[in-house]
């Protein structure tokens, strides 16, 4: 009598009985709502739902097609049904309702919720069948072991996975050491509900099983604040005195790749070692995917700005017996005088000098090399020296009040910058970046004053030339004819400055 009641069916579903074909119906209709109430960039959720559907449309027409197949096809359309209708409903309020007044749900949670689903359908179709799911389970001590044993890891990682969602401990896009290596540090691309999944600077893909990430000691280096600090250490002679250093390091890695002015860097004396005293650069950085570079350029900087003061970084001391090569010859003071002055000839502003003021002023004059990228004088610094490129490039950007800096010019060898400062102590009209390692003649006031003070005529020849660079330059930041500083008040400067 059963079997017959379930071949009836309705109308045009065959084998398939009047609860199962409503049911179908009803988890058409409620697919088809969610698609249209799902906002257009979560409409991909509703793939499992249709999936169901169309599970229980496919179902239904082999019962239509076999009129002999078993009274079972009917409990097989009701459970795709029930669990497309159950999964609609999960995504209508967890989606559609949810996400309209707090934040979108993570992925493991829907998926466990459309697990959930499934499992409430199946209770739901055998008890309607007269079958006790309670027994299936408790009937077996043996096959309820075996399962629970199997998914002891399995289960684990989920509750694990749930917890890091409710706990927040990092993000997709966060920077985590997810154990004690050093060297295991990695962005996060996706947690789900076993593993989450990191990639590391060397580009390997690593997954982590949520359980072991739940009992592991996490470091996040993108919360609570997007910055991360990193260290440096620097070791200098005991003759320098460390709070030189530190000015000095300071000012170098202003401006460095990556390095943020707020927080501010810091310098401290970290210890004494063998071969000097070691200090502790500490700087903050948003860019910790590229803190290699980071680090490298910072420390470029460093090694530049040091040895352009004369402190050379010292090495361990062996007590050890080498025979080495002959060091390179040094270049004779005679040559580098000589390359120096052939150096000054060219520039314009210093050719009312004759030879042997240019001479005299070349003995005085020191090189100075830069790094690629690192800045030689700041718009709005004090300064009284001029450089002259003698080898590599350099960029020249200037701004007008608040606006953005401009790039004025290129200079390459031969060309020169920083005269005003020199000849009037006037702050820097420009910031001055080197493109490349960039070799540079420092003219400085003094050996300059020396020249004028021999020779205080000089002082209109000079000024007449200073004015006609300001009129260019001003010519190049505005774009425009702008006032020009009158002679006589450049001529009162310059005496003022030297004291002529």
């Amino acid at each position: 009598m059963h079997h017959a009641t379930l071949i009836a069916g309705v109308p045009g579903l065959g084998g398939v009985d009047v609860p199962a074909g409503g049911e179908l119906a009803a988890a058409a209709v409620a697919a088809a709502l969610v698609c249209a109430l799902l906002p257009p960039g979560r409409r991909w959720l509703a793939w499992s739902p249709l999936a169901l559907v169309a599970g229980a449309v496919v179902v239904a027409a082999c019962a239509i097609a076999f009129p002999g197949i078993s009274p079972a096809v009917s409990g097989f359309v009701r459970f795709f049904a029930v669990a497309a209708i159950l999964q609609c409903v999960v995504l209508l309020v967890a989606v559609s309702v949810w996400e309209r007044f707090a934040a979108p749900l993570p992925k493991i949670f829907l998926d466990v919720l459309r697990w959930l689903a499934f499992a409430v359908a199946l209770l739901v179709v055998l008890w309607e069948a007269g079958i006790d799911a309670g027994e299936l389970l408790t009937g077996s001590a043996l096959v309820t072991a075996v399962l629970g044993f199997a998914l002891k890891d399995t289960l684990g990682n989920v509750f694990a996975g749930l917890a890091i969602h409710a706990e927040h401990p990092f993000e997709i896009g966060d920077w985590i050491q997810y154990d004690t290596n050093p060297a295991h540090i990695g962005r996060v691309v996706e947690i789900n509900w076993r593993a989450t999944k990191v990639l590391t600077l060397d580009e390997a893909y690593v997954i982590i099983p949520n359980g072991q990430l739940a009992q592991a000691s996490i470091r996040n280096f993108t919360k609570p604040e997007p910055w991360s600090r990193r260290s440096l250490f620097v070791v200098t002679p005991y003759e320098v005195p460390p709070q030189r250093v530190q000015a000095i390091i300071l000012d170098a890695i202003r401006g460095s790749f990556g390095v943020l002015e707020h927080p501010a860097p810091s310098v401290v004396t970290n210890d004494f070692k063998e071969r000097g005293v070691e200090h502790w650069v500490r700087l903050f950085t948003t860019e910790f995917g590229k803190r290699d570079r980071v680090d490298g350029m910072a420390r470029d900087r460093i090694w530049y700005a040091l040895a352009r003061h004369g402190i050379e970084i010292p090495v361990a001391t062996q007590a050890i017996r080498l025979t080495q090569l002959p060091p390179p010859a040094a270049e004779p003071a005679d040559a580098a005088v000589e390359r120096r002055e052939r150096c000054l000839k060219q520039i314009g502003l210093l050719s009312v000098l004759d030879p042997a003021q240019l001479r005299r002023l070349a003995q005085d004059t020191v090189d100075r090399v830069y790094a690629a990228g690192e800045q030689i004088i700041r718009q709005g610094d004090a300064g009284s020296c001029m450089f002259v490129v003698m080898e590599g490039r350099v960029e020249v950007a200037a701004g007008v009040e608040r606006a953005a800096p401009v790039r004025v010019a290129t200079l390459e060898a031969g060309d020169y910058f920083g005269e005003m400062s020199l000849m009037t102590g006037a702050p820097r009209v420009a910031t001055v970046t080197a493109l490349t390692e960039t070799r540079l003649l420092e003219v400085g006031k003094e050996p300059f004053g020396r020249v004028l003070t021999a020779q205080p005529a000089l002082v209109e020849q000079l000024g007449a030339a200073l004015r006609e660079r300001l009129f260019e330059r001003a010519q190049a930041i505005a774009g425009a004819e702008r006032s020009v500083p009158e002679v006589q008040d450049i001529f009162r400067k310059i005496r003022d400055f030297f004291a002529v």
